[in-house]
């Protein structure tokens, strides 16, 4: 069921509802005070009855009768009695009594009693006169009173069914009315495809929920737009990056066998094509390595890990791999003091790979090959900061260095991909720490990363 047809249901059922407990009041009170007034109309007739009975004694029973009889105002058959003390019937409009002794009793047990017998009304009640107490029962038909609850029924039904379709015809039109921006919202979303992420839905000048929705709508496309953008220019620079050296070893290849070679032009080339595998291989990793941390699919375990022992094995690493490259260790502080306290929570593996990256970009880009690495911790942080003496970065590029395969200019001389500090700084957001840096061309760098002791 579309939300219109149900909005409309649900609208007409409570109106329904509402209308229908109104009806029901109404009739309720109307009923209740037309026996009332009923009720009034007989003790009344009663009592002018008794009056007539007992205090003129110019007028018997068979008189009274004849008197009721001829009434033009006598209601519908109308029948009255009188009881005196001792309980025996003094007056009969007619031969037969209303009610019976037990009934009697009870009258004048309460004094006042209403009863309903077959469609006719009875009231009865006690009349005091001359110090002796009189019982007086009347009776009798209110058919005007039940055809006007009668007419009022029926005017009640009608204008309850013609309502309730007046108010379903115009729930109708208030719920296309009211649905008719999201039908529009719809309407835009639907014409929102991968080639035209720049559209938006019109969010209108309207406070309601509705413009608070498609502006919502509109942020998400923002993110998107820009998850999409950078993903699409992640895999243009990635496949650009293969490429490359996917061309430089065919090329080799090629090469070596356009005509026979020594063993040792054999050698030279196959360790070029080498190097260009190790360097792919390298690539190949910190682009997976960044795909995974940037889309949190790997599922990470933190435990205790000390980040010197971490630093330490990149270091020996990284010098293994390129003897020129050298890292020197130094404290900010005590030894004693800091050392113990340089333990956080993290996964080992991921600040592995972002020490490296630092350290190995401070040996690359600084003629001496060299980085200076400094601890530090307080009780809230593990302050590690990397100082080369290298080209150093413009202000210009500080602001893009964290982008996936950017370069700055000054290094494009210098073999790289652009994908150790994107990755770096990623890995730091996972362990929710901060990276800063401090940079002046030809002066050097400065990363500066803390890390929290506890999560």
């Amino acid at each position: 069921m579309k939300i219109r047809t149900r909005l409309s249901f649900t609208f007409v059922g409570v109106v329904a509802a509402i209308l229908l407990l109104f009806s029901f009041v109404v009739y309720a009170t109307a009923e209740y005070f037309r026996q009332r007034d009923f009720y009034l109309r007989l003790s009344d007739k009663a009592k002018t009855t008794a009056r007539l009975l007992l205090d003129e004694e110019e007028i018997n029973t068979r008189l009274l009768r004849i008197i009721e009889r001829n009434n033009l105002t006598a209601l519908p058959q109308e029948q009255i009695n009188v009881y005196d003390q001792q309980g025996r019937l003094v007056y009969a409009t007619q031969s037969r009594a209303i009610v019976g002794t037990g009934i009697v009793a009870r009258i004048r047990q309460k004094k006042e009693i209403f009863l309903r017998q077959n469609k006719v009304e009875i009231v009865g009640f006690t009349y005091l006169h001359n110090r002796q107490e009189y019982v007086l029962v009347a009776s009798a038909y209110d058919q005007y009173g039940i055809e006007e609850m009668g007419h009022l029924s029926t005017i009640m039904a009608v204008g309850l069914v013609c309502s309730l379709a007046l108010v379903g015809m115009v729930g109708w039109a208030y719920a296309g009315r009211s649905l008719r921006p999201i039908s529009r919202v719809i309407q835009e979303v639907d014409q929102i495809t991968a080639s035209n992420l720049n559209r938006r839905l019109t969010a209108g000048n309207d406070q309601d929920e509705l413009a608070q929705l498609a502006r919502t709508f509109n942020l998400m496309l923002d993110r998107v737009q820009e998850a999409f953008e950078v993903q699409r220019n992640f895999v243009a620079n990635a496949s650009h990056e293969l490429r490359t050296p996917l061309t430089i070893i065919t090329g080799q290849i090629e090469v070596t066998l356009m005509k026979r070679r020594t063993v040792e032009e054999h050698e030279a080339k196959w360790r070029a094509a080498l190097d260009v595998i190790q360097r792919m291989n390298k690539l190949t990793n910190n682009l997976l390595n960044l795909t995974l941390v940037s889309l949190g699919a790997t599922p990470l375990k933190f435990s205790e890990v000390a980040v010197d022992e971490v630093i330490y094995q990149a270091a020996q690493m990284l010098m293994n791999h390129q003897e020129e490259y050298s890292v020197v260790f130094s404290f900010d502080g005590e030894v004693e003091a800091i050392q113990p306290s340089l333990t956080i929570a993290g996964n080992k593996s991921l600040l592995y790979s972002a020490f490296f990256n630092l350290m190995e970009n401070g040996c690359k880009f600084s003629e001496k090959k060299q980085v200076k690495v400094t601890l530090g911790a307080n009780n809230r942080w593990v302050t590690i900061r990397f100082e080369d003496e290298g080209i150093g970065i413009s202000e210009v590029d500080l602001k893009q260095i964290y982008e996936p395969f950017f370069r700055a200019q000054n290094v494009k001389r210098i073999h790289g991909h652009g994908v150790g500090l994107p990755l770096t700084y990623r890995i730091i957001q996972l362990h929710y720490g901060q990276i800063d840096v401090v940079s002046q061309p030809e002066q050097g760098t400065t990363f500066t990363v803390r890390l929290p002791k506890s999560l």
